[in-house]
């Protein structure tokens, strides 16, 4: 009988013994409503499965450092830049966005790529993907998005019908369409993607000047995609390809490391900048914009445990931290509220006390109460503001600069205002210019074979509206999908002049 260790206990501290026996009657008599060891493991065990993620359910995380190696002050006076040679200690989650947790890490699917630094002056979350753009530029579009990428509502099956529907109906859908039909919509797990912060955030330095960045984190294992055969045949082979990739590469210390570069835009620049800076489904040239460098992360600790560290981990755009600010990007916008609203919900109003969302430094608010609330409450602390009694103080050197704004005017601008709808001239240069032979003919069969899972009477309807958007972007390809897919080009040509 094991001797050594901690004994066995119940969750209150109780020693008991009888872990696998329920009291009962006799033998073979009826059990003991007194035996609350019975009721306090499977009470547990109901309860131990929080409401997964809607989005991102299924990921992977590592804990490590990023190391500046570039002096980037001038643009910002963050702590976490603020000398060449400094580590940070950070928490990384990657993840795919449709599939449920039981889902395959190889499904045809953007990827999360979630940052959490733990700063001097606090947490800052890069919550973004492997793709430099997004689907939608409007956050009211969100949803409706993300339940096409789920089951239909009637057979609970995935559905290309609902998907390409969706798609076809939001021509600025395209750019990210095509990024995810290549082989960058399979990855070779994790470790061989680049991750992008995504939206335009801005900087702001010393002197209170601002800039827009957009973060890039380029693999430095290099990129590695699966085709989309490859990718089905993992699916069966091993369904966590992903997960199971990135613990065994830091359990044999090939610790995998990213290069952190911005693109920074001047105010100026953005007064003159042909298309909506800000705009989620377009990305700034590099020839106009180069690839700064700034550090390099390295992920090196797997947690010990899967549950409290990777389950538990939340991240929210909002989570900025001095020298680093928002913009005016309509999406980054709306994910400033749904991201902490949604860890509200499925972990509780305190999730921030969680041990991995924690803020290692310095915490003081008037915060009180709240479902799990871990932290002593702030026991007889003062919990309301200007109050006698304690010493916490307004330091005003972390005051934000005031945000200058163009418009005195609100209105709902619709997809056709502003002049920013040419959806169609980057998507164009991904294909002819980003993209080789190799790229452009398996973009192409993966369309074809998606879009053959359209169904129904709109059908027809549905692939000819897409194949207008593909015509738009290039001819070449809008050519080959519709001989792939066997379609009529008369009726295609026709809808094309409208």
């Amino acid at each position: 009988m094991k001797q050594k260790g901690e004994k066995l206990t119940t969750a209150s501290g109780k020693p008991y013994v009888e872990n696998e026996n329920t009291m009962s009657v006799g033998a073979r008599g009826p059990l003991l409503l007194q035996d609350f060891i019975l009721h306090e493991k499977m009470s547990h065990f109901n309860r131990e499965r929080i409401p997964e993620r809607v989005v991102h359910a299924k990921g992977t995380g590592a804990f490590g450092t990023f190391t500046v190696t570039n002096d980037i002050s001038q643009y910002t006076k963050a702590k976490i830049f603020n000398k060449v040679g400094k580590q940070t200690k950070m928490f990384a989650r990657f993840s795919t966005v449709g599939g449920e947790k039981g889902s395959a890490d190889t499904e045809r699917d953007p990827r999360g790529f979630a940052l959490k630094f733990y700063t001097e002056d606090g947490n800052w979350d890069l919550v973004g993907n492997n793709t430099p753009i997004f689907f939608i530029k409007d956050p009211k579009k969100f949803s409706d998005f993300i339940h096409t990428q789920k089951r239909d509502p009637r057979t609970n099956c995935k559905s290309p019908t609902m998907m390409w529907d969706f798609w076809s109906l939001n021509p600025e859908s395209l750019h990210q369409v095509m990024i995810l039909m290549s082989d960058r919509g399979t990855p070779h797990g994790y470790r061989h993607m680049h991750g992008f912060g995504s939206h335009t955030f801005s900087m702001i330095n010393a002197k209170n000047e601002i800039v827009f960045v957009k973060f890039h984190f380029k693999t430095l294992q290099g990129i590695k995609n699966f085709t989309n055969d490859e990718a089905a045949e993992w699916k069966g082979k091993d369904p966590d390809f992903a997960q199971r990739d990135l613990v065994e590469a830091i359990d044999r210390k090939d610790f995998p490391k990213w290069a952190l570069k911005i693109q920074v835009m001047t105010n100026e620049q953005v007064k003159k900048f042909p298309f909506n800076p800000f705009d989620l489904t377009k990305v700034w040239p590099h020839s106009d914009f180069p690839l700064i460098d700034v550090g390099v992360m390295e992920l090196n600790q797997i947690p010990k445990n899967y549950f409290a560290e990777v389950e538990q981990s939340a991240f929210a755009p909002a989570h900025v931290v001095d020298g680093i600010g928002y913009s005016p990007d309509k999406m980054l916008q709306g994910r400033l509220l749904s991201y902490p609203d949604a860890h509200r919900y499925r972990l509780g109003v305190n999730y921030e006390q969680i041990p991995v969302n924690k803020c290692p430094y310095s915490i003081a608010n008037y915060e009180r109460d709240g479902h799990m609330r871990i932290d002593g409450n702030s026991e007889d602390a003062p919990n309301y503001f200007p109050n006698s009694f304690d010493d916490i103080y307004v330091d005003e050197a972390y005051k934000e600069p005031p945000m200058h704004v163009d418009s005195m005017i609100a209105d709902w601008y619709d997809r056709n205002g502003e002049g920013d709808n040419d959806h169609y001239t980057q998507p164009g240069l991904l294909y002819n210019k980003a993209m080789n032979e190799y790229d452009r003919h398996n973009l192409v069969s993966n369309i074809v074979g998606v879009m053959n899972g359209i169904t129904g009477e709109k059908k027809e309807l549905i692939v000819n509206r897409q194949l207008c958007h593909f015509f738009r972007a290039d001819a070449k390809l809008g050519m080959a999908i519709a001989k792939g897919l066997g379609v009529n080009l008369d009726a295609v040509m026709k809808d094309l002049k409208h």
